[in-house]
């Protein structure tokens, strides 16, 4: 546990990335297997749920510390960490021997869960009495399930490779899916034999950047170097059809099963050794894709009723082919995966499973017409994709970029406030947005970024000055700051007081020029409202 808590540190006090990718090859080459295969776990981003609760563990360490709640509280909110904070209130501890991570996260964390209230508080008294202030900051952080230390999956991936010796996107295939730590998993993983792939494991996600929109897409090349196809708004994912079974799996790597069985019925019908690209889109009979508010309505359901079903019934719109005939596609380029996917689609027949359309255009000003239509396919923008690129591992600059429609926009009034996390603890970074009702301030928004430091510590002491009530930790202040909010989409809503619900909303400046009074009405925001929402 030591080494993992000195990997954790030395991670933690740089921002150099070649020196955290050697910092994690020197663990994994130290590591035994099974500590290594739950290092990977931790550092790609994975938790384990929730093994105390938080009001349970500020208390027993309040009292360990031998002080009064209310100060626990307020270090708390001085350090913007719980896990920092458990660790640097309760007296250190010695730790008598170095136990292995492994035996910490299985023997003495996992067991933690489901333990009756006085157990649980012996069990953490036990914990702090053998801890140093470093381990423990590691261990508190598992516990609390806030154990992140500045490095992507990414990074660890490259890392791995780098000391497997291995191509870096076999690892990151490897560590698709759903895997268990074990000493077996992890040397699976750094296997040299390379020529694997389990039935169900999806391909990385090859991710795109954002067009500037002040250099617009010339920057990023002629337009005869692109094709252009619509950026929906919908659930990424990857359909799987290897030996006789049916996969689908959603970008942030869960595997969705029964959610969507339209389209577990159209998979049938691909050829073994098939894997697609697209996205998971509400459309009508007759393709006609629907708004995302539609499809919202089946995120999340683990089972899908008949009735919802008829109502909301979803297609995959395959983009790019990723495997066909058992042959990993990924290194071709664009289009000729493309040419095999319309060819494929040729034998493939079936309403839940369509291929996404090929725009046509020469210019970049011909696609900048036709994104200008994009809210009403229900879509984003255009998605340009470099006709040579291969289907890369992650968010590789060059390849793929998104060309989106401005958002909306709308002035508002800030009328709550609430401190944030982590650096941002102490300060009230949190807000809720009003529009106008006639005379009233109706809340329709929440955002939490768009403001630099300057502008935030500015807003905090307006909100210290200002405050008429508490509610808990919200304040309720005086109307008198106008920000300019911008949102993706926006929809109907019977659960918010406005009867309205924005999509990403985020503050995209201060507006020092207009008083309150000149926020908009909440009339002006339902005039955006799409016909069919």
């Amino acid at each position: 546990m030591k080494r993992f808590a000195d990997l954790f540190t030395a991670l933690d006090s740089t921002t150099k990335t070649n020196a955290k990718v050697a910092a994690m090859a020197d663990y994994f080459a130290a590591a035994p297997a099974d500590d290594a295969a739950w290092a990977t776990y931790f550092l790609a981003g994975n938790k384990l749920r929730r093994l105390v609760p938080s009001k349970l563990l500020r208390q027993w360490a309040a009292a360990e510390a031998g002080i009064e709640d209310w100060l626990f509280d307020e270090s708390y909110h001085a350090v913007g960490d719980l896990a920092e904070t458990l660790a640097l209130v309760v007296p250190p501890g010695e730790s008598r021997q170095d136990q292995s991570l492994t035996h910490w996260v299985q023997q003495r964390l996992m067991t933690l869960r489901g333990r009756e209230e006085l157990a649980l508080q012996r069990a953490m008294a036990e914990i702090w009495a053998e801890t140093t202030v470093e381990m423990r900051l590691v261990i508190m952080k598992l516990i609390t399930g806030a154990f992140r230390v500045g490095v992507s999956k990414r990074l660890v991936t490259r890392a791995i490779a780098q000391q497997a010796g291995i191509p870096t996107d076999v690892v990151a295939h490897r560590l698709m899916g759903d895997w268990k730590p074990s000493a077996a998993f992890f040397q699976r993983l750094v296997d040299p034999d390379t020529l694997d792939t389990q039935v169900s494991q999806p391909y990385p996600f090859c991710l795109a950047h954002p067009i500037d929109i002040e250099k617009g897409p010339e920057s990023v090349g002629e337009a005869n170097e692109f094709v252009a196809e619509w950026k929906w708004d919908g659930i990424r994912g990857q359909v799987i059809r290897r030996q006789g079974q049916s996969f689908i799996w959603s970008r942030g790597e869960e595997l969705m099963e029964n959610r969507w069985p339209e389209v577990e019925a159209a998979a049938e019908q691909l050829p073994d050794g098939t894997v697609l690209d697209g996205e998971i889109l509400a459309a009508n009979a007759d393709g006609t894709v629907l708004p995302f508010a539609q499809l919202q309505r089946r995120i999340g359901r683990k089972t899908v009723g008949k009735k919802l079903l008829r109502e909301v019934p979803v297609v995959f719109h395959a983009f790019d082919l990723l495997e066909a005939d058992g042959q990993d596609l990924r290194l071709q380029p664009l289009v000729e995966r493309r040419r095999r996917l319309e060819r494929l689609f040729e034998q493939v027949d079936h309403p839940h499973l369509r291929t996404t359309e090929l725009i046509r255009g020469e210019s970049w000003q011909q696609w900048a017409e036709v994104r200008e239509g994009s809210r009403a396919q229900h879509a984003e923008g255009l998605m340009l994709k470099r006709r040579d690129s291969p289907y890369d591992v992650g968010r590789v600059r060059g390849s793929w970029w998104k060309w989106k429609v401005a958002p909306y926009t709308i002035d508002a009034v800030l009328i709550y406030a609430q401190k944030g996390h982590g650096r941002r603890a102490s300060l009230f970074t949190d807000y809720t947005f009003a529009l106008w009702d006639g005379d009233t301030l109706v809340p329709f928004a929440k955002a939490y970024s768009g403001l630099d430091d300057k502008e935030i510590r500015r807003v905090d002491q307006f909100v210290r000055r200002n405050t008429k009530d508490s509610f808990g930790p919200v304040r309720s202040v005086t109307p008198t700051l106008v920000m300019e909010l911008a949102f993706e989409g926006l929809q109907r809503s019977t659960r918010h007081k406005s009867g309205i619900a924005t999509r990403f909303p985020r503050i995209v400046r201060w507006r020092h020029d207009k008083r309150p009074q000149d926020a908009n009405q909440l009339s002006e925001l339902l005039q955006l409202l799409p016909e069919d929402a």
